[in-house]
C-alpha cells in the first residue's frame, strides 16, 4: 500500500475535517520522507509534530522541520547592536523556547521527538529573513510526504503544527497530489524544490542556520526512555492558543494597506519621479530604463496617493505578459498588499467573485476595506466581464499601466477611459515607433514625463552592468541574396503616398518586409559564426543565446528548419553544452524553474525567443549572443537594458550582436550604384543599432572599428546614417 491507496482530497478545512485524524495519520503511515516548514519554532509545536510519525520511522524514513526563531523587539534591538553574535543570540532565543511539558502528551511526544533527533531520523533547521541586516521571521506554511514509490502529496495554507489550528481555528490546507494530473504534479514539484532550496540555504530571500547543539540540548532536556513506536498515533489534547508571534521589523497591519517594506530604500531619482508625480496631480510617466526600478518606483507612488486619499483607493495594475503580472505580483505583496490576480492562468481561480466582494465592501464602508488592488494582463483587461466591474467602483482610482507603449495601439487605447481619477504609466521606451499619433495619446491622457532616466543614467550611477559590445559580421548567401534582391524589388512597387503626403507601405508591403525580415534573421551563416563565439565559453554558464522567430533554408531542398532548434542541436552536439529553450511554448512553471536553474548555474544557456521583449526578469545573463535583431530602436535599446541588470558576482555584461550583410565587405566594391542602393536599408538599420550598442560600451573604439569598416565599405555617411527616414 502507498499514497495513491488512499483517498485524498483537494481541500481540508477544520473544524469541519479532522486534519490529523483524516489526512496527517494516514499519509504519514505510508511515507518515508516528511518535509515540513512551519511557522515558528517551540517545543510545543514540536511535540505535535512528532504526533503520527512512528510508522514513518519504522518505514525507515526521515524527517526534516524547518521552523523560524520567535524573536521579541529586545531580541532584535540586541542583533542590530551587535550583528556579529546574530546566530548567537537567535540559539538563546530557541534555547529559550525550549518549555518544560505541561501535560503527559507534550511530556510523551517531546520523548519521541528527542529519541528521533539522537536516532538520525529527524533533523531541524532554522530559517528567517535578513535583507540588509533587517531581520523577519519566516512564516510559510508548507508540508510534503513522500512514500517509497516516489509518490508525493503537496499541502500548504494557513494552518500551523498545533491542535488548535488543526480542531478549533477555521484552518484550511490546500493538498497537491504528484500522480492525480499533469498541473498537481507540476505543484508538487514546484514545492519540491522551493522547500530544496530553502533546506539547502540556496533562497536568496531567507537565511538557513543549523545548531547541532540545539540538538544535543533537547536530547538531554527531552529524552527519557525509548518510545513505543508501534503504539497508534494519538491525538493532542485541547489546549489554550498556542500564541503566534508578530513577524518582527515588519508593520504588522490588521488591514493590507499600502507601505513600504523595510528593505526597500528607494534612491533619490525614484523619490524626485514619485514627487514629480504628486506634484502634476498624481498623473504623469516615468520613462525609466529597463532594470532601472520601474516597478518599485510606481510602487512607492501608489503608497504615497494611498497615504493622501486615507486608503480610500482602488487600484487597476495592468501590465501586457502573464509573467510579467505574476512579476508585479511578488513585489505588490512586498507592499503590505493582497492582489486580486486575474488571467487566464491565475491561481486564484475565483478572482471575478473575489473582485466582486472587493468593490462591493468598499461600496459598503466596511472597515479594513477601503483599499484594493486588482492586477491582470492587457487581454484581460479588455474583456467586458473586467470593463463592467471597474464601472462599478465608486472609489477614486488609480490606473498604472506597465509597457504602456503597448496599450498606445488603437485598440487598446479606447480604454483609456475618465474612470480613473489618477493615473501612472510605466516605461522605458513610451513613444511607439512608427505611430505617432499613437504616442500622442498615451501623452495626453497620462500626462507629461515625471522623469526621464537613460540607460546611459543608470550605467553611469551604477543602477545597470557595464558591458563589452562584439559587432560580428555575417553575410547572406547567393541563395539567400537572391530572395532579398526579389522581395525588395516587390516592396518596392507596394509604396503609397497619402493625403498628407507621407510614403507608407500597403498591407501587402508590410508582410513582404516581414518575410525579408526574417530572411536576415535566419541567415545560414550565423550559425558557425555562433559556434564560434560561444566555443571559448562552453564550459561557462550564464550564456543567453537570442534567436529570431524563424526558420533557417535549407540547404538539401527539404524542409526549412527553425533556427532555435539549430542552435541547440550545435550547441549540444558540438560543444556539448546544457542548454534549454525558453520560449512562449514553455508555461509559466517551466519558465520560473528555468530561470531558477540558469540563475544557479546548473543550465549553462539559455536559448531564447523574444524573452528579452517580454520583460521576462533573467538578471544573471552575462553574455548574450544575438542572432535576431529589430529595426525598432526603442525595441533593441530595451533589451540591450534586460542584459545589463545588476546582479551578484556580474561585474560586466558581454553583448555578441550578429550583423547581417547581404555580401562579404570585399565584394561590396563591385556592385552597381543599383545593386547599392537596394542592399543599402539593410546595412542602415544595422549600423544604426551597432553605432547606439557601442556608444556606452567599455571597448566602443574596438566596436567602432568593425562599424567603420562597414560604412567605408558601402561609403556611408553619418549624415546617411543619421537621416530619420525608415528603411524597411
Amino acid at each position: 500500500m502507498g499514497l495513491q491507496d488512499i483517498d485524498i482530497k483537494r481541500e481540508y478545512r477544520s473544524p469541519q475535517d479532522n486534519i490529523p485524524r483524516d489526512f496527517y495519520f494516514p499519509l504519514l503511515e505510508q511515507a518515508v520522507l516528511y518535509d515540513r516548514a512551519v511557522g515558528f519554532f517551540s517545543s510545543t509545536i514540536l511535540a505535535r509534530i512528532s504526533a503520527g510519525i512512528s510508522a514513518l520511522r519504522n518505514n525507515g524514513g526521515k524527517i526534516r522541520i524547518v521552523a523560524s526563531p520567535h524573536l521579541t523587539e529586545d531580541d532584535v534591538a540586541a542583533i542590530r547592536r551587535g550583528y556579529e553574535k546574530r546566530d548567537e543570540i537567535i540559539k538563546s532565543v530557541l534555547l529559550r523556547d525550549l518549555q518544560d511539558p505541561k501535560n503527559e502528551f507534550e511530556k510523551k511526544h517531546l520523548n519521541i521527538l528527542a529519541n528521533l533527533i539522537a536516532d538520525g531520523v529527524l533533523d531541524i533547521k532554522i530559517a528567517f529573513t535578513d535583507k540588509k541586516g533587517s531581520m523577519g521571521m519566516y512564516h510559510e506554511k508548507l508540508g510534503l510526504i513522500s512514500d517509497s514509490d516516489g509518490s508525493v502529496v503537496a499541502f500548504s495554507g494557513s494552518m500551523n503544527e498545533s491542535n488548535n489550528a488543526a480542531t478549533r481555528n477555521y484552518e484550511t490546507i490546500d493538498v497537491f497530489c504528484s500522480w492525480k494530473s499533469e498541473e498537481q504534479a507540476e505543484r508538487v514539484n514546484d514545492k519540491k524544490k522551493a522547500f530544496e532550496a530553502i533546506w539547502n540555504n540556496a533562497d536568496p530571500e531567507l537565511k538557513i542556520i543549523e545548531f547541532p547543539d540545539l540538538s544535543d540540548t533537547m536530547i538531554k532536556k527531552y529524552k527519557r526512555t525509548p518510545p513505543d513506536y508501534d503504539e497508534p498515533a494519538e491525538e493532542p489534547p485541547m489546549d489554550d492558543p498556542e500564541p503566534v508571534p508578530p513577524v518582527v521589523d515588519i508593520p504588522a497591519a490588521a488591514t493590507h494597506y499600502p507601505a513600504i517594506p523595510t528593505w526597500c530604500d528607494l534612491r533619490p531619482y525614484q523619490l524626485e519621479a514619485i514627487g514629480n508625480w504628486k506634484a502634476a496631480g498624481y498623473r504623469g510617466i516615468f520613462d525609466m530604463a529597463t532594470g532601472t526600478g520601474k516597478t518599485l518606483t510606481g510602487l512607492g507612488a501608489l503608497v504615497e496617493l494611498a497615504k493622501n486619499v486615507n486608503n480610500k483607493l482602488a487600484v487597476i495594475v495592468v501590465a501586457p505578459y502573464q509573467h510579467l503580472v505574476e512579476q508585479w505580483v511578488e513585489d505588490i505583496e512586498a507592499f503590505n498588499i493582497k492582489p486580486i490576480v486575474g488571467h487566464s492562468e491565475s491561481k486564484q481561480r475565483n478572482w471575478e467573485r473575489r473582485l466582486d466582494d472587493a468593490i462591493l465592501d468598499q461600496k459598503l464602508g466596511a472597515t479594513g476595506k477601503e483599499f484594493f488592488l486588482f492586477i491582470c494582463t492587457n487581454a484581460t483587461f479588455a474583456t467586458p466581464k473586467v470593463q463592467d466591474r471597474i464601472k462599478k467602483i465608486q472609489s477614486e482610482v488609480l490606473l498604472i499601466v506597465d509597457e504602456a507603449h503597448n496599450i498606445g495601439a488603437a485598440s487598446s487605447s479606447k480604454l483609456l477611459t475618465d474612470k480613473y481619477d489618477y493615473r501612472l504609466a510605466l516605461s522605458a521606451t513610451i513613444d511607439r515607433h512608427n505611430d505617432e499619433e499613437g504616442t500622442q495619446k498615451l501623452f495626453k491622457y497620462f500626462g507629461g514625463k515625471c522623469i526621464e532616466y537613460t540607460l546611459e543614467d543608470a550605467i553611469e550611477k551604477g543602477n545597470l552592468t557595464r558591458y563589452f559590445y562584439y559587432p560580428i559580421i555575417t553575410t547572406l548567401d547567393e541563395e539567400e541574396l537572391d530572395k532579398y534582391a526579389h522581395l525588395s524589388f516587390e516592396i518596392a512597387k507596394e509604396w503609397r503616398f497619402g493625403d498628407d503626403g507621407k510614403r507608407t507601405l500597403s498591407e501587402k508591403g508590410k508582410r513582404l518586409a516581414m518575410q525579408r525580415s526574417r530572411l536576415v534573421a535566419g541567415a545560414r551563416d550565423k550559425l558557425p559564426k555562433l559556434e564560434a563565439a560561444i566555443a571559448p565559453f562552453k564550459n561557462e554558464s550564464y550564456l543567453l543565446v537570442y534567436c529570431g522567430a524563424t526558420n533557417v533554408l535549407s540547404n538539401d531542398y527539404s524542409d526549412d528548419e527553425r533556427q532555435i532548434e539549430l542552435v541547440s542541436k550545435r550547441l549540444y552536439e558540438n560543444l556539448g553544452m546544457k542548454t534549454s529553450r525558453f520560449t512562449s511554448a514553455e508555461d509559466m512553471p517551466t519558465r520560473k524553474r528555468l530561470k531558477d536553474m540558469f540563475g544557479a548555474g546548473d543550465l549553462q544557456a539559455l536559448v531564447a525567443i523574444r524573452c528579452l521583449d517580454e520583460g521576462v526578469n533573467i538578471p544573471a545573463i552575462r553574455r548574450a549572443f544575438i542572432l535576431a535583431s529589430t529595426t525598432n530602436p526603442k525595441e533593441y535599446v530595451q533589451r540591450r537594458g534586460r542584459v545589463l541588470r545588476l546582479y551578484k558576482g556580474k561585474e560586466f555584461a558581454y553583448i555578441y550582436d550578429f550583423i547581417t550583410l547581404p555580401r562579404p565587405l570585399a565584394n561590396v566594391h563591385y556592385l552597381t550604384e543599383g545593386q547599392r542602393e537596394m542592399e543599402l536599408s539593410l546595412v542602415k538599420n544595422e549600423l544604426k543599432r551597432a553605432t547606439e550598442f557601442a556608444r556606452l560600451a567599455n571597448n566602443m573604439p574596438i566596436a567602432q572599428k568593425v562599424i567603420d569598416e562597414i560604412k567605408q565599405a558601402y561609403s556611408i555617411n553619418e549624415h546617411l546614417l543619421t537621416d530619420e527616414q525608415e528603411y524597411v
